[in-house]
């Protein structure tokens, strides 16, 4: 992992107030964003963060994984394409992927983050902060105080299960895997999920030789079955061993990485990467001081307040309902608002609701940067049944459509609706250039639109969108 480069914004040396409206614990786009419209709600704002002003999802998440990835989506859409793959000579420049990539993060400094703060008006204290009490927050070796509310939105750390000799083998997290200055020649991957498997395809496409290990019966779980199997052998169709059904029992490292699975098997890598799962990044957040447990997830409502409390906050995924940086965004826009109004005692409207985040509880969409990409938003068939929905379904070979065979030659694209009581309930859309199809389908289904009146939503020809036409013709309509 790089090493970490405080910026150079001198506010926590320079602050006179201990007292603010608002104290959000966590710097991250949650916390970010809490402040910030706490601070357009007329609230003065306080951002405590140990490491970074933009958190993870700036510096070892969403934005690193995703500049390594799209340099191989766009090789591969080149590749797929008669009279221009003929122009694509020459392996991938790894070390000008990965320069790009660390430009994006800033080299891993944080000033232009913490300058932004700043001119949102927007105080910031470096230095882990902790609950001491009700309203009272220690942080830069100083006790803060809010007069209405404190915000958790420290997010997440990686899971790191009990398994034999794994801690000591140092191995890869998320982290490292997003920061790596060079390829593997052999990278071993425990988990299945998002992470894993677009991290699969990144190193692969680098140049390393993935083995990828998942205990279930397939890569990405919580995925439409048709979708997980498209994966899995667009994986395998790459060169990466995926054994799924297999669990690691033991790992050693003595200058290259053992790894034994539970079928008897052992597997050869220079690094592991665990990506089996998050878990809160709660453990020192003084919650004790306050009649909570350390390192549990915050239960909140919908205005994500605190259960049991009417001062403490949890935005993003500390509080487990969403764990995404485009819905902790969103909790945190109804965050920072509702604690403005409840302060200045002005709900929209004379209703609080008004504020409540709602769409992360059946209305979340995804997308996954894998090659080619999935994008879902809403409900599975399964989770819809699960919620005692009566369902119908549609699906579609997006490569049948005009659109989608201009797109790519032999274009691999696939989409499936979930319709009950007459609407649109989730839609899942994999293949090239699907990222910017899915919000049609979070539109849709955010504004409940009955199919009736979605059927009249005509799709420009010759776009991949047509396949919305194609799929809305096997539904019933007026």
């Amino acid at each position: 992992m790089p090493t970490i480069h405080p910026g150079h914004d001198h506010r926590p040396q320079d602050l006179t107030d201990t007292t603010y409206d608002v104290i959000v614990v966590g710097a991250g786009p949650t916390g970010e964003n809490v402040a910030d419209y706490a601070v357009r709600g007329g609230l003065s704002a306080l951002l405590v963060e140990s490491e970074l002003v933009g958190g993870e999802c700036s510096y070892w998440a969403c934005m690193p994984s995703k500049a390594m990835l799209r340099p191989l989506e766009a090789l591969s859409e080149a590749r797929s394409l008669g009279g221009v793959r003929e122009a694509v000579t020459g392996p991938i420049d790894v070390a000008a992927v990965l320069a790009r990539r660390d430009s994006f993060t800033h080299e891993w400094r944080d000033d232009s983050q913490a300058q932004w703060a700043d001119g949102a008006g927007i105080a910031l204290a470096r230095g882990a902060g902790r609950l001491t009490g009700v309203k009272t927050v220690a942080a830069a070796g100083r006790t803060f105080t809010a007069r209405h509310a404190v915000v958790l939105a420290t997010g997440t750390t990686a899971l790191i299960p009990p398994v034999d000799g794994l801690v000591e083998s140092r191995p890869w997290t998320s982290r490292e895997a997003t920061s790596a200055s060079a390829a593997p020649a052999r990278l071993a991957i425990m988990g299945g999920g998002v992470v894993g498997v677009e991290m699969a395809f990144a190193w692969q496409g680098l140049g390393s030789q993935v083995t990828l290990f998942e205990r279930t019966d397939g890569v990405l779980a919580n995925n439409e079955p048709e979708a997980r199997s498209r994966i899995t052998k667009a994986l395998r169709d790459r060169g990466v061993d995926v054994r799924t059904g297999v669990s690691v029992t033991k790992v050693v490292r003595d200058g290259a990485v053992t790894v034994t699975l539970d079928d008897g098997s052992t597997v050869e890598a220079d690094e592991i990467l665990v990506a089996v799962g998050r878990r809160p990044k709660t453990d020192d957040l003084g919650l004790e001081t306050v009649g909570l447990e350390p390192g549990s997830w915050l239960t909140v409502d919908d205005t994500l307040l605190v259960q049991g409390t009417d001062w403490l906050y949890a935005a993003g995924d500390v509080n487990h309902r969403a764990l995404l940086t485009h819905m902790g965004k969103y909790q945190a826009r109804a965050a920072g608002s509702v604690i403005a109004a409840r302060a200045l005692g002005k709900p929209v409207g004379g209703d609080w609701t008004q504020h409540a985040a709602t769409a992360d509880h059946n209305c979340v969409p995804q997308v996954i940067f894998t090659d080619p990409p999935v994008a879902s938003v809403g409900l599975t068939v399964a989770a819809a049944r699960q919620q005692g929905l009566e369902v119908a379904t549609a699906s579609y070979d997006i490569g049948d459509t005009a659109g989608g065979s201009l797109f790519v030659d032999d274009n691999p694209g696939w989409a499936q609706l979930v319709v009950a009581d007459g609407r649109l309930v989730g839609a899942t859309f994999l293949g090239p250039g699907v990222t910017e199809m899915v919000h049609a389908a979070t539109v849709a289904i955010v504004g409940e639109v009955p199919l009736d009146r979605l059927w009249h939503a005509v799709p420009s020809y010759p776009t991949m969108s047509e396949v919305w036409l194609r799929l809305l013709d096997q539904l019933p309509h007026s």
